[in-house]
Order: structure tokens, then sequence, then C-alpha cells
């Protein structure tokens, strides 16, 4: 049974949580204006009715002492007692033997109290109580007089509260009223901007266009949302730019290969047709022409592979983990050894730990060691160094080759960027872009100098880790190993 009391609480909070922020703040205003019209009205009707009781005491009072002043001079049984006017105040003499006297035509008071006995027999000097029926009430002032006392009373008339009473509420329901009206109007006024920048939104998403930027307007929180909102479609704008250009350059990047092979596989299919291809392609023109085929083949998945993996934007969906790079490093040597048997790296790495996604560091490890391997001489190894240095991990891939011009270093990481003495070896110009964008989702630094042999020195700093365990892993033979 108390199953949907409980759920009541969380309906009301649904209710009110699917309403409109208009209508919360119109809500809110009437009901704070309601709140404070009825504390006012409690607070004004209990100064009113003190007011009103501390008024008729003093009257009271007076009327009392007047009456008791002339009592003592006739005797309290000759005193003169002024006619019932009709309304208002009230009079009463009780004498010694304990009976009373009242004016002629005056309606009859509540019995003398207890109380107001003692104050006849002297025992009190005055008294003041309230009585009365249920049809109405007084206030009855009890005065020592003589050898007995006098009483003044007044109806105790609710009158004047009732009537402020429903002047307050009739105020208070204009004042609910107008405060709903005006809680609406600021509403509308205070989420003008929140509207026209719903609209622009409204309008980008149809339009998809991320040109024009929302005017900047209001305050505060409304100028910080506006300018958020105006970043992230500055963001997007970058980011469609950025996805048009890698398709323009992919375009541009794959024209190339695939005239190449279309017009290579285009000549055997014409040869074949006429029966000319043993004649027209001696056995070593033909081999020399398939393996062409073969390198074009596998230069585009290469390419292909190296574009979905720059247009994810993102280096993976692998989560990160306190690894050891030396173990990423010795991976990323044994790839480079099984694609291209004959290059020769020569490793010196100790121990360090980063906090990283293992593929992704593999795969910029790996484009490095080929970057390094497409220069370096067949007699001089590709050097990869790893070691730690102060709070970071640096790893270095150096080759003998030529070196890079000073020109070029500062798009060697562009992407598609390829110098002009290397247009004629195999490659992308995708493979140290990738290094910078895994570099960058590390929070790293990749560089390039002139090494000591003369080639190229390409250098990734990245943040080093804590060790997961106090206890350091023994260096392999094969961490030092050159082969």
């Amino acid at each position: 049974m108390s199953r949907p009391a409980c759920r009541e609480p969380h309906r009301l909070i649904r209710w009110w949580r699917r309403r409109s922020l208009r209508a919360r703040m119109t809500v809110i205003a009437a009901t704070a204006i309601a709140v404070s019209v009825f504390v006012a009205f409690q607070v004004a009707s209990e100064l009113l009715a003190w007011q009103l009781r501390d008024t008729v005491e003093d009257q009271l009072r007076a009327d009392s002492r007047v009456l008791a002043t002339n009592a003592e001079r006739a005797g309290l049984a000759q005193v003169e007692l002024p006619p019932y006017p009709g309304s208002g105040r009230l009079v009463r003499v009780i004498l010694p033997d304990g009976s009373i006297r009242t004016p002629a035509g005056q309606p009859a008071l509540p019995p003398v109290s207890e109380n107001a006995g003692r104050v006849a027999r002297g025992a009190s000097a005055d008294l003041l109580e309230s009585n009365g029926s249920d049809e109405e009430g007084y206030a009855l002032y009890t005065l020592r007089a003589g050898d007995g006392a006098v009483q003044v009373a007044r109806v105790v008339d609710d009158g004047p509260i009732n009537q402020f009473g429903f002047g307050m509420l009739v105020i208070g329901l204009l004042c609910v009223a107008g405060g709903a009206l005006v809680g609406r109007t600021v509403a509308r006024t205070g989420l003008a901007p929140i509207d026209r920048l719903t609209a622009a939104a409204v309008r980008v998403a149809h339009t998809r266009e991320l040109d024009a930027d929302i005017p900047d307007e209001g305050g505060g929180e409304i100028r910080r949302l506006i300018r958020s909102i105006n970043d992230m479609l500055a963001a997007l704008r970058d980011s469609r730019q950025a996805q048009r250009l890698l398709a323009e350059d992919a375009a541009h990047e794959l024209k190339t290969p695939l005239t190449s092979l279309r017009l290579n596989v285009e000549l055997l299919i014409r040869l074949d047709r006429r029966g000319t291809l043993d004649s027209a392609l001696p056995a070593e023109s033909r081999t020399r022409l398939l393996n062409d085929l073969g390198a074009q083949v596998a230069e585009l998945s290469t390419l292909v592979a190296e574009l979905t993996d720059l247009a994810r934007g993102d280096v993976g969906d692998e989560s990160a983990e306190v690894l050891d790079l030396a173990d990423v490093v010795g991976a990323a040597v044994a790839r480079a050894r099984s694609r291209v048997p004959d290059i020769e790296v020569a490793l010196d790495v100790t121990s360090v730990w980063v906090n990283g996604r293992p593929a992704a560091l593999e795969r910029a490890v790996l484009n490095l060691i080929d970057n390094a391997g497409k220069w370096s001489p067949a007699d001089q190894p590709v050097q990869v160094r790893l070691r730690a240095e102060g709070e970071s991990v640096v790893l270095e891939v150096d080759d003998a080759g030529p070196g890079i011009d000073a020109a070029d270093m500062p798009r060697v990481f562009d992407r598609f960027y390829r110098a002009d003495s290397a247009r004629g070896l195999p490659g992308s110009g995708l493979g140290l872009s990738i290094v910078q964008r895994v570099v960058d989702a590390h929070a790293g630094r990749a560089t390039v100098a002139r090494s000591a042999r003369g080639g190229a020195l390409l250098r990734v700093d990245l943040p080093a880790a804590a060790p997961p365990s106090p206890i350091a892993r023994p260096t392999t033979g094969e961490d030092t190993a050159a082969s």
C-alpha cells in the first residue's frame, strides 16, 4: 500500500522536469509572490489584532476609572449608570452583597466570574478577562470601587480583521496573477537569446552550414553558452575542412599509382588479346612488369591502410594502460624486420614506463623505423635508442642517410608531404603524420633534427609513468642486441 505513495514524489518530479523553462519560471514567480503575500498577511493580521486588543484595553481601563470615581462619590447603589447606547460599551456594578446593577435595556453580560468576585471583595485591584458565548465575545475589565467593583465590557469584534483578511486575499490573488504575468514576461525576455540560439542550432542542423557564427549577445551564462557553441562550430568547420583536404590529398596521391597500375594491366590485356604477349614481352621483361604490378598493389594497400587510419581521427578504440615502452619498441622492430628483411636495426633500449595505447605506439615506432630504413645505407644500421630523461621518456631513431634539408624540417610531419629527394622512393607521405597524431594523443612531442652520422634524427618525448610494481623488469638480451 505504501508503494503508490512513494511514487507520487517521483511522478511530481518527472512532471516538473517535463515543463518548459518558461512554465517553471512562471510557476516559481507566482509561488514566491503567493508565499510572500501569505507571510505578510499573517504578520499584518497579528499586528492588527494586537493593536485592536491594546486599543480596547486602554479604552476599557479609562471608562472603568471614570465609572469607579463616580461610584465612590455617589455610592455603588446610587451611582447613575449611563444608558445603553445600543452598541459598544456595556457597564455593570457589583454590589458588596454580590448582586449586580446594569442600565435598563442593556444586554445581559456573562455571569460574574470567580476572579471578578475576588476583585469585588478586595482580594485584587483589577482584572481583564475575555468571556462570552459562541455568538459573541466580550473583553471585560473589572476595577475595585468602594466596597464592590465596577465592570466595563466591549464586544470583541473581528470584523476589521476579517475585512482586512478579505482585502489581503484579493490583493494576494491580484499579486499572484501579476507575478505569474511578470514571471512569464521576464522568462520570455530572458530566454529570448536562448530562443535565437536554438533557432540557429536548428538551422545549422537542417542546412549543414557551419560558416555563420551565432551573434554574441546577452551576458553571463548566455554569453558563455553562445561562445561555447561558436567554438564548437569552429571546431566542426576545421574538422570538415580537414576531411575535405584529406579527401583531396588522397585523390591526388591515389591518382598516380592507379594510373600506372591501369596502364600496365591494359598493356598486358592488349598483348594477350593479340596473342603477342610472349613475343612482345620476353620473360625477363614480363617478370619485371609483374614485379612492378606487385609493388604498385602493395603501395596502394599501404596507402589505403594509412588513409583509413588517418580518417578515423583517433588512435583506435583500445584503452590506455601502463606499459613498458621497451616491449613496444621490440615488437615494432620485429615487425620491421619481417616486412623488410634487409633492414638492419641497432637497439639501445632500457625499461621505461608510459601510460598509452600499445597498438598505436607500436604503429608509430614502426613508421619511424620504416622511414629511417628508406634512407639508411645498406652497411649502416638504423639506430633506435630508448631512455628515461627527467620526467619524460625519450625515443630516438636516426639513420646515416643524406638527412633532411632545413627547409623541409618544419613540414616532415604534414600529411602527404614528401621532400623533393623522396619523391622517387616508395611511400605515401603519411607515415610521419601518423606518428605526429599518435604522439599528440599521448601528450607528447615529436621533433626532427640532424643526427651525428649526418642523417635524420627523429625524436619522440612522452610523459613517463610510474611502473605498476616497484620491482624493475630485468633487461633482456634482446634489448641490447644489435642485428
